[in-house]
């Protein structure tokens, strides 16, 4: 049996405790690019996981009564896609509704929201942690226009520090009262603590895995952390995945 089909049933089968009593683990299974460059054009990723990503947004955002509004998307590992899945979903919710919609690139690690979205990266949540000001001043506008992005900033070796700081707490409320929604970037699960902290002011989090990339063992290491941190997992993204998932896996998601 395939590894990746066992850990999809791992983690359709086992929906976390979470801090909003709600066991509401999904799912979503995207095939996506097979180059992680940013570089490369978008079109070949939007044919293969516009309707897999469209899918999220309508279980996570838009399906349920209370729908969910502040969402932290966290690899496992580094380089399984996290970052691409998370822009694209923004796009796609942004396209879905007329509400505002701003993508927090919190990866201070190594961002890259801005090079998907050929912006600049001026002036972001580092300089919003740093300096006074409202919070859409350091947020720039996209495409459509109801589309925000709140890069990193200009990062020194002490800016992962910030995610930790009182400071970042408040900014977050800014961004919940200024956004109808708001998709944080965050570092690697495995790798740093950074989704964690994150995580403690969203509503939820949404786990991005990379088929037969992403070992079991380092799956589920995560998702314990989650569990003892009492982070909601809204959902899985398994990504470049080249096999079927049975409609019986559906069914329980």
């Amino acid at each position: 049996m395939s590894k990746n089909f066992e850990l999809m049933q791992e983690m359709a089968g086992a929906p976390p405790e979470t801090a909003y009593g709600r066991e509401s683990a999904r799912v979503v299974v995207v095939e996506s690019e097979r180059d992680r460059s940013i570089a490369r054009d978008s079109s070949e990723f939007d044919a293969l996981a516009q309707q897999e990503c469209s899918k999220l947004v309508q279980r996570i955002f838009l399906g349920q009564p209370d729908h969910f509004h502040t969402v932290v998307f966290a690899g496992i590992d580094r380089g399984v896609g996290c970052s691409r899945i998370c822009v694209e979903t923004a796009r796609i919710l942004a396209a879905s509704t007329s509400g505002s919609v701003c993508l927090v690139d919190a990866n201070l690690r190594a961002p890259s929201l801005p090079g998907f979205l050929g912006a600049p990266n001026h002036r972001g949540l580092v300089t919003s942690l740093l300096e006074d000001g409202e919070i859409r001043s350091f947020a720039k506008q996209l495409e459509p226009s109801n589309l925000w992005l709140l890069s990193a900033g200009t990062l020194d070796s002490q800016s992962p520090s910030l995610l930790n700081s009182d400071r970042l707490k408040l900014r977050l409320q800014e961004l919940r009262k200024e956004f109808l929604y708001v998709l944080f970037d965050s570092p690697a699960l495995n790798l740093y603590a950074d989704a964690l902290a994150l995580g403690g002011f969203a509503e939820g989090l949404v786990v991005v895995l990379q088929a037969d990339s992403t070992r079991r063992e380092s799956a589920l290491k995560g998702l314990q952390t989650l569990r003892e941190a009492r982070i909601n997992v809204l959902g899985a993204v398994l990504n470049r995945r080249s096999f079927p998932i049975p409609n019986f896996v559906y069914r329980r998601l």
